[in-house]
């Protein structure tokens, strides 16, 4: 069963994440944060494809970034910590909608993964204007500017919920990214080395 679960992490999450999908779409009056929050849960889903399977290639980049060869197991076991992350990062927020702290984390993912998948085109060198999962990731951003604009327009939350939900969100963010660089043998505390000797390799 557990090699199972790591074999086909990506389509198990995929199957979770649709069912959410689904049971969400069956229930009326939705606030304004739980819908686009419905979409975000679909966009994550084309995400994880686009990054991970089709085209796919985006631990391929970071392999390279940290000279470190991953196996397709390790790969796909990474989809597992993932998973788990994307379906609390959408379920819990949905529940508790009227919660501004728990809406701007997955504002601050969001603005997170544009951010990356665009940087990563300079970090990497990538022959196109683009890196696996960059299309995906614009639309989480641009989901993530919506609900920001609405909790900002409407006057939803106080400063601190603009303040400790992206805390927040960095602080999960943090958490996954090193059981992620733990799996395939890296300390977390090493990743600033890598990204400034690749930044540097991009500059030359």
């Amino acid at each position: 069963m557990c090699k199972f679960f790591k074999h086909y992490a990506l389509e198990v999450y995929t199957v979770l994440a649709l069912l959410f999908i689904v049971y969400a779409a069956m229930l009326d009056h939705l606030s304004f944060v739980q819908k686009w929050l419905v979409f975000d849960a679909l966009i994550f889903v084309f995400h994880e494809w686009e990054e991970g399977h089709y085209p796919g290639g985006f631990t391929d980049l970071i392999s390279k970034l940290i000279h470190v060869e991953v196996s397709e197991e390790t790969k796909r076991a990474s989809r597992i910590q993932a998973g788990i992350f994307l379906l609390l990062l959408t379920i819990v927020p949905f529940v508790y909608h009227d919660v501004p702290l728990l809406t701007m984390t997955v504002v601050t993912f969001g603005l997170i993964e544009g951010f990356v998948h665009t940087m990563g085109i300079r970090l990497f060198r990538t022959k196109h204007f683009y890196t696996p999962g960059m299309c995906t990731a614009w639309i989480e951003a641009a989901v993530s500017i919506v609900l920001l604009v609405y909790l900002v327009s409407h006057h939803v939350g106080s400063w601190s919920d603009y303040v400790f939900g992206p805390l927040l969100m960095f602080v999960c963010f943090a958490a996954l990214q090193k059981t992620e660089t733990l799996l395939v043998g890296i300390k977390y505390s090493d990743m600033p080395k890598y990204l400034k000797a690749q930044w540097n390799k991009s500059t030359d």
